[in-house]
């Protein structure tokens, strides 16, 4: 019998019903369904309740019922185990997510038929140390962020790779990303795009005072260290976006490739420049309506 296990975003519309479906379906097909404790209580649904960690590295598979934003919260927490994971759209189109909400339960049985295949994304892991101690460390999908507050002014960032020293970026901050997360904030802030299989790293500044400062391609086992010199203003470290470290004058960011793969499933192939395509029109066709 297969455990899937269900990740949830409760705030999207009729997911309560929907999850409900959900669990009806893979109990009619001798699969345990499994949902996290606080998802399980505000459902009404305790029966399903399984302590967080145990969900994202004891189940067979994950299936995330959200976004994006959704199924990177859960890579982070998957990867490690090497849980593989079924996104699951419920809102725009998104990179991440595999099938729409629509075809939730021909995935499924495809799924548990083992009709699909695996692709792994490369991972970041970053290090936060003070004074030689390490006193922060966290992983990502698409990027790790060094940027200034709201209040700060320009920040100053002694960049290294493979500890020769690059160059000391003025800047509002500086994006390490992957492949994966060429799509999102490096995108924004001038970086290239790079196809998901690639294996390497972005280094791309934000708003650069400078005219020289352009976006770096390095190698995927490259390390890249970051010095913060500034010392005025709030600076934080991001991690995808969603995790947050308050990072301290003199500290230095280490960023390598993880140890271990973001594992994706793969029901179809899709073409990364068609989904390119889908989003970048989506997006000119959202501007024009404002």
């Amino acid at each position: 019998m297969k455990t899937i296990g269900l990740v949830v975003n409760i705030e999207k519309k009729k997911i309560g019903e929907l999850v409900r479906q959900t669990i009806s379906w893979l109990e009619s097909h001798n699969c345990r369904p499994a949902l996290a404790e606080v998802t399980a209580q505000a459902l009404g649904l305790p029966e399903f309740s399984w302590d967080q960690q145990k969900l994202v590295t004891n189940t067979d598979y994950l299936v995330v019922l959200g976004g994006d934003g959704t199924l990177l919260s859960i890579a982070r927490q998957a990867a490690p185990g090497g849980v593989p994971i079924l996104g699951v759209n419920m809102g725009h189109l998104g990179f991440l997510t595999e099938v729409d909400v629509s075809e939730l339960f021909s995935a499924l049985e495809r799924l548990i038929k083992g009709e699909y295949m695996i692709e792994e994304r490369m991972m970041l892991e970053a290090g936060v140390y003070r004074q030689n101690l390490l006193v922060e460390q966290s992983i990502a999908l698409n990027d790790v962020v060094i940027t200034k507050g709201a209040l700060a002014r320009l920040i100053f960032l002694e960049t290294y790779v493979d500890q020769e020293y690059v160059t000391t970026y003025p800047a509002d901050g500086l994006i390490v990303a992957t492949p994966t997360g060429s799509t999102a904030y490096s995108l924004s802030a001038g970086g290239p795009l790079v196809t998901p299989k690639m294996e390497l790293m972005l280094v791309t500044p934000i708003c650069p005072h400078s005219l020289w400062a352009r976006p770096l391609v390095i190698g995927a086992d490259s390390q890249v260290k970051v010095e913060v010199l500034s010392g005025q203003g709030e600076i934080m470290l991001t991690m995808d976006g969603q995790y947050g470290f308050k990072l301290q004058p003199k500290d230095n960011v280490i960023v390598n490739k993880a140890p271990f793969w973001a594992k994706f499933i793969c029901l179809q192939e899709r073409s990364f420049f068609y989904l390119l395509r889908q989003k970048l029109n989506e997006g000119e066709r959202n501007n024009t309506r404002m």
